[in-house]
């Protein structure tokens, strides 16, 4: 079968509205539509006296047509049997038999976005909502829509707040969507609205809901996760084109289907992943969600989507009760009880086959349990899509079986499952199966039993050394010359021509936060402190660390600050113990959790609000820990700090002010690090060299004061300011050196910031916070660097 053209966008037929099935579908000019028996068709109709594809409704100037595809039983209309009909609405076309086979109907013209007024003109959703679930007339007054029971529409969805919007009709019949401060929003036509009037053929997003006026009726479509994709020429190239990552990948997904997508190493998996889920749109190409266009309609249908990476994201510490619970607040309105949201985390928990783990923690299950309850965290907002990349990297033969029968079991409950893999062991599982050759370039799509004799291997692995040893092969080209490329692509569907660009530059591609950030916060304060208190070992450190260095200045100290070089000595090993203590508590924490942060970001997590649950909780660790240290240290010792007292207050409390200080900047400084680095193994050695830094520019060790360079790098680290601060406590120029050696730089050459009086001690402090200030900014800034493309914003 040759291919068809595709249907020129400038088509001038209407916008028509088809029933067939028991459901009904709006018709847009701008693409053809197939009907059959074939799961990926447009129309399916599952009837044994229909082919697999049966006929194309195709636009053709100013009218549509119907054409039969050489079916086996005919196309029907009016008793007759027709090859080609011209399709008008109160159309009535049967298919297999003229009598009683399964009939379409077009039962009502949508008006065109052209005609409608430049006001509200805007992109039209060319979505496929295959059955409404209710249906009803116009609203001639204001309608609720939200979750609570006394609305007039109440929708079961989690994700849709108590009261979410109302559709309001207005004088002459016109209606508009006004959203009453929900939590996810509402969406006309694909865009977030605050309110906007409705024309009919409109289609306003709620949750898992969309409402349509469709002439004298209010249709309900709830997207239950039947849902196809249909994968239309997709193109990423970097290095300003230089280099193609994916090169003209299209494919269709239907309804409740397993794909699994192959290849070698650099044939694109990951970039089609990211280009599928919209992380990172393509350059070129259209994604539609089940007719309706992702890159578009992004900003509604990315809650709808779930995506599990192949590492796990979940805290390991945790629960997988606990997990979930956490994931749940963050996912969900803040205006969900807590006893809906722990009902629907039992009900997820029940679908995996969780139900004897979920009071296990995480790190201790196998590695296909914990696949599994990284796949129940996406369950939680009923995804429709589910994308698992490499979900079977690292487990035994019998755990990857065990994996991919569970997808298996999650497309045939109602979701579309596309799963990237390595793993060839269990593929016999899957209804298509996408291979990718070298330059993300289409080897092959079709049934993965006809896959090797396809090739012309026995065995994978020879496939897989041919992709390598024959890269200037051209595996696309091929495929594209044989039938199963007519059948399982070309046939499948018709499809318009691709976009150029992946979003429009005017879509607000930020997630919708479900929570409020102060909610955010608390339930990550929360999180985080129990997943640290379940930490044994990070426990035993943080309780060990501050107690051994504090032993080790109270030795240094004695009773009193001897000499000027005892008194250094104690005040290095108090900063070398602050910035330890501090740095040490979070080098690692953001670069352990990145996977976990950039799924979260992806669903609406802010941003200040992730890395102020890291401040507030690590700093309320690290000051008790910096108070343990310097009253271990200090408690009891004599400083000669004059007359006994400090610039303000005692010495004792203004030297564990400057070593908490301390401590929280060196803490904010471990965040940096942790935002900077991509493994988490360079943390430790950076660790060693952020303290060398610090105990060398202190000013402890070699005299920074005055010298070139020195002294201007020295205004960067966090000890210079601690340990001047502490030596202004106690005077440290006027303590006597000891017996034998030189007096202390006192006098013209001594150090201004050591200078024990108000305004100095102030500026010492002061920069402290200053640059934990600077820190922090730093810390938010380089988040931005590890996340998807659409969040950095």
């Amino acid at each position: 079968m040759a291919e068809r053209p595709v249907v020129p966008s400038a088509s001038s037929a209407p916008e028509l509205i088809l029933e067939a099935d028991g459901g009904s579908q709006v018709m847009s000019p701008s693409r053809s539509y197939h009907v059959g028996r074939d799961p990926s068709s447009d129309v399916v109709l599952r009837d044994a006296r229909v082919s697999w594809h049966h006929a194309v409704l195709r636009p053709v100037g100013d009218h549509w047509t119907l054409e039969d595809c050489g079916s086996t039983n005919g196309t029907y209309t009016e008793g007759r049997r027709v090859s080609t009909f011209d399709v008008a609405p109160g159309s009535v076309v049967r298919f297999g038999n003229p009598a009683d086979g399964p009939a379409a109907v077009v039962t009502a013209v949508r008006p065109r976005a052209s005609d409608r007024p430049s006001a509200v003109s805007q992109p039209q959703s060319t979505g496929t909502f295959r059955r409404p679930t209710s249906v009803r007339p116009l609203p001639t007054r204001t309608v609720r829509i939200g979750r609570a029971a006394d609305n007039d529409f109440v929708v079961d969805d989690l994700t849709v707040s108590r009261y979410h919007a109302q559709l309001r009709a207005l004088p002459g019949g016109e209606h508009e969507i006004v959203d009453v401060g929900s939590h996810n929003g509402t969406y006309l036509n694909g865009t977030r609205v605050q309110h906007a009037p409705v024309l009919p053929g409109d289609i306003i997003g709620i949750g898992h809901s969309a409402f349509c006026l469709v002439g004298d009726e209010l249709q309900e479509f709830v997207d239950t996760g039947e849902v196809s994709l249909d994968v239309q020429q997709l193109s990423v190239s970097v290095d300003e084109g230089r280099k193609t990552l994916l090169d003209d990948v299209s494919f269709p997904v239907g309804a409740k289907s397993l794909l699994a997508v192959v290849g070698p190493s650099g044939a694109g998996k990951s970039t089609l992943l990211n280009a599928l889920t919209g992380l990172r749109p393509a350059d070129r190409g259209t994604v539609l969600y089940d007719g309706r266009d992702l890159y578009r309609d992004y900003a509604e249908l990315r809650s709808r989507i779930g995506l599990v990476p192949q590492d796990d994201i979940l805290h390991a510490q945790l629960t997988v009760r606990r997990a979930l619970r956490y994931a749940a607040e963050l996912r969900f309105p803040g205006d969900t009880a807590r006893g809906e949201r722990e009902a629907r985390v039992e009900e997820v928990i029940a679908e995996l086959g969780l139900e004897q783990r979920a009071g296990q923690a995480i790190h201790s299950l196998s590695g296909g349990q914990r696949k599994r309850v990284s796949v129940a965290l996406e369950l939680l907002t009923k995804p429709s899509l589910l994308f698992l990349d490499e979900p079977t990297s690292g487990l035994d033969p019998g755990m990857d079986r065990s994996v991919m029968t569970m997808l298996r079991e999650l497309a045939d409950d109602g979701r579309t499952v596309i799963v990237v893999t390595h793993s060839v062991l269990s593929l016999d599982v899957c209804d298509r199966l996408l291979v990718l050759a070298p330059g993300g370039r289409t080897a092959f799509y079709g049934p993965p039993g006809d896959t090797l004799g396809f090739f012309g291997f026995a065995q994978w692995p020879q496939a897989f050394e041919a992709f390598e040893n024959q890269r200037e092969r051209d595996w696309a080209g091929e495929f594209r010359a044989s039938p199963l490329h007519r059948q399982y692509i070309a046939s499948a569907t018709e499809r318009p021509r691709p976009l150029v660009g992946g979003a429009p530059a005017a879509e607000p591609l930020q997630p919708v936060k479900a929570q409020s950030w102060g909610a955010q916060l608390w339930t990550l304060m929360r999180r985080y402190v129990r997943a640290l208190s379940s930490d044994r070992t990070f426990l035993a450190i943080m309780i060990a660390l501050p107690i051994l260095t504090g032993a080790m200045a109270r030795l240094s100290a004695g009773v009193r600050f001897a000499s000027a070089d005892k008194a250094n000595t104690v005040l290095l090993i108090l900063c070398v113990g602050g910035v330890l203590t501090g740095a040490a508590n979070s080098v690692r924490e953001l670069v352990k959790e990145r996977v976990i942060y950039q799924r979260e970001r992806a669903v609406g997590l802010s941003r200040s609000a992730y890395v102020m649950s890291k401040i507030v909780v690590l700093g309320l660790i690290t000051v008790a820990q910096a108070v343990v240290l310097s009253v271990v240290g200090l408690g009891g010792v004599d400083t000669r700090a004059p007359g006994g007292k400090g610039v303000f207050a005692p010495p004792l409390v203004e030297m564990t002010l400057a070593v908490a200080l301390l401590s929280f900047t060196s803490m904010l400084l471990g965040l940096v690090v942790s935002a900077l680095v991509r493994r988490e193994e360079v943390t430790m050695p950076l660790l060693v060299l952020i303290t060398l830094v610090q105990v060398v520019f202190c000013g402890g060790m070699i005299d920074v004061n005055g010298r070139l360079v020195f002294e201007q790098l020295a205004w960067f680290v966090p000890s210079r300011w601690a340990l001047a601060a502490m030596s202004a406590t106690v005077d440290f120029t006027h303590i006597p050196p000891a017996t034998g050696q030189l007096p202390p730089p006192g006098g013209e050459n001594a150090d201004p910031l050591f200078s024990h009086d108000a305004g100095t001690w102030a500026l010492d402090m002061g920069m402290l916070v200053v640059l934990s200030l600077l820190m922090a900014f730093l810390v938010g800034r380089l988040l931005r660097r590890h996340e998807p493309e659409v969040m950095r914003k």
